[in-house]
């Protein structure tokens, strides 16, 4: 595994491979293409791409073969990703891929016309493995993408290329992002075609005033040579953004007058609404506490604001949608009203806001909504993941679109970490389970009755030995911590033993959590409880767990204190388990888990002897401006701190 581009980052080390080795497998793959019915879907088999039916598991039909996606005198293509055009007619192919900081996002294009039985490759004139985000357009004549940072649109029919924008450079950046808007808003695919296919809205990035963080690279040829990154750190002006829409026919962008600094603000979700004069998108200030929807008249550029929302600390814009996906708007009243996450009432819930501005709440209670997972519109529900009583584990919920009392989907007896797909017409579900002593399983799932179809049956691993034991701590200054704890094999509580913490402790991410693998520890080499050690985790304040927003948002200006504090109050609570050592307490941690193991040592040597500080952040401004002003504040308007 490459980590030469992986900077001090969110995820604890302990699963950094595996989370690493998924996302990047997803981020290529997608999300499951579902048939239109909704009960069919296609996956790449053996090269070739089947049709598959949820219902009868022994049914399968091969839409696209290998030999179809022969190039003559080639090798088949490797399919990195695919997708279909809206007819059904068109096959877009992604392969040849490579990497783009954390994932392969720029590659190959080629495109199988299923009813003309003809395979043509998108920018062949074009340098390989350059081409990004290829789309066919709405009425599938067409494709865009984006090479070397500017927008192409070509002809499927006479394959004529049509270059859209013509001033991109590695720091004027069109239809994608720099480092710094990809790391800490997820954003990647920088341009949407329009509803009528004739136009395509973008993002310009201009990083030309970043300066390059210059990262020395000894691994891929026998002399190093310096790589340089543009790295906005805490206190330093974020790159410039702008959204333009281009026409196809002329080639002419209208840049789209958004009120407000273009430097001082940041534009992470920009979509179309169903009306193809009209873009929306979000803009956050600097400081990330004011959130703003804009609706724009492509025609004149101008934009109105229809909702806006404040927050004392900060405004999620990754957590808050599914762990971070700011590609889609989620509409449904024909395009006059859309589904929004909204954390203002101290819980993170569904809100519905119609186009002329009105809001309406539509999950309510002492729980926060997770994610999203479907919004169906026909059968009148909303499909969300929660988990009001346990905050370590997740479940399927539904609610009425109207409101109501919501009711949980997933069965009882299914305690754990529970994940769906669900198909468009909300009938299946693709349904993923395990808890912290129970491997992975999947199964197809009818919805919303949850009967088996297909695949594995869900069944909790009774036969696990040294099962990892969840407890909960309340610290002296009453702040109740969830934690696991990895008893020593044989353990024997006559006995006293060395134990170790694990730690992160900021607001990118949670560690104590009923998921397989939470507990493991990955850089040690041998088996800690097999080596009689007790392996600890807590969660103090400023963690991403479903305790409502206060939790959430008490490390606001408090990073290396609050969490500290509670971190290390915690662990005064656990030494005085009666089998625990106390003269041999170790903490370890990666990226912000380096930070809190600096901290605790040096503030709290009573009390941690040993520590190991992975990644540390070992100065906060010396960290990006996005994640570290969003949790601290900006230095500039505090300067003080």
């Amino acid at each position: 595994m490459n980590f030469k581009f992986y900077r001090t980052g969110k995820i604890a080390l302990v699963l950094l491979a595996l989370l690493f080795s998924q996302q990047a497998a997803k981020a290529q793959r997608g999300r499951t293409h579902w048939a239109a019915d909704g009960y069919q879907y296609y996956r790449v088999q053996g090269a070739q791409i089947v049709e598959l039916d949820t219902r009868d598991s022994a049914k399968k039909t091969i839409l696209v073969t290998k030999e179809m996606l022969t190039p003559p005198g080639q090798q088949p293509l490797a399919i990195a990703n695919f997708s279909f055009s809206e007819d059904g007619t068109k096959v877009l192919i992604f392969t040849n891929t490579k990497r783009v900081w954390r994932y392969n996002t720029r590659g190959d294009y080629w495109v199988y016309d299923i009813t003309a039985k003809t395979l043509k490759q998108l920018g062949k004139e074009r340098p390989a493995s350059s081409l990004m985000f290829a789309k066919l357009s709405p009425d599938g004549t067409k494709a865009g993408y984006v090479s070397e940072h500017n927008i192409y649109m070509e002809d499927l029919t006479t394959a004529a290329i049509k270059q859209l924008t013509f001033d991109g450079t590695n720091k004027l950046i069109n239809g994608t992002f720099d480092w710094a808007y990809e790391e800490e808003f997820d954003c990647r695919d920088g341009f949407r075609w329009s509803p009528d296919s004739k136009a395509i809205a973008y993002w310009q990035i201009d990083a030309s005033k970043i300066k390059n963080y210059f990262m020395l690279n000894t691994t891929d040829s026998i002399y190093p040579f310096v790589v340089p990154v543009e790295y906005p750190v805490a206190g330093e002006d974020p790159s410039s953004c702008k959204v333009g829409v281009v026409d196809i026919s002329t080639a002419k962008t209208t840049w789209l007058n958004i009120p407000g600094d273009a430097v001082q603000h940041y534009i992470p979700r920009m979509e179309w609404t169903e009306n193809p004069n009209e873009i929306i998108l979000e803009q956050l200030n600097r400081a990330q506490n004011d959130s703003k929807i804009f609706v724009a008249n492509v025609s004149n550029g101008t934009a109105a604001l229809i909702h806006e929302e404040q927050d004392q600390a900060w405004i999620d814009g990754k957590s808050r949608w599914n762990g971070g996906d700011p590609v889609g708007w989620d509409w449904f009243d024909k395009g006059k009203a859309f589904i929004w996450v909204s954390e203002k009432d101290g819980w993170r819930h569904v809100y519905k806001i119609g186009m002329d501005g009105k809001e309406t709440l539509i999950t309510k209670g002492d729980y926060d909504v997770i994610s999203l997972n479907l919004i169906d519109e026909a059968g009148g529900y909303i499909y969300f993941i929660a988990s009001p009583d346990n905050a370590t584990q997740k479940y399927l919920y539904r609610i009425k679109i109207k409101g109501g009392k919501a009711e949980r989907v997933t069965p009882a007896d299914e305690q754990g970490t529970n994940s769906y797909e669900i198909s468009p017409n909300g009938k299946i579900g693709l349904h993923n389970f395990s808890n912290i002593y129970t491997q992975p399983q999947s199964e197809v799932v009818t919805l919303p009755d949850h009967k088996h179809i297909s695949g594995q049956v869900v069944k909790l691993n009774a036969a696990a030995k040294n099962k990892p034991e969840f407890f909960k701590v309340k610290t002296v200054d009453g702040v109740e911590m969830d934690g696991w704890m990895v008893k020593p094999t044989n353990f024997d509580p006559a006995k006293k033993y060395p134990l170790v913490f694990y730690v992160y402790s900021e607001p990118a991410g949670a560690t104590v959590t009923d998921g397989y693998g939470a507990s493991r520890n990955g850089e040690y080499v041998g088996n800690m409880a097999d080596d009689g050690y007790i392996y600890v985790s807590l969660d103090n304040r400023g963690t991403p767990a479903p305790k409502g927003s206060a939790w959430r948002k008490s490390i606001y200006k408090n990073i290396g204190l609050i969490n500290i504090r509670d971190q290390a109050m915690g662990a005064r609570e656990v030494l005085k388990w009666p089998f625990v050592d106390t003269s041999r307490v170790a903490v370890w941690g990666w990226s912000g888990g380096g930070s809190c193991t600096l901290n605790l040592m040096f503030q709290h040597p009573e009390i941690y002897k040993t520590g190991i500080a992975v990644a540390a952040v070992g100065w906060e401004l010396s960290y990006d401006n996005i994640y570290q002003e969003r949790y601290m504040g900006v230095p500039i308007d505090d300067a003080s701190r």
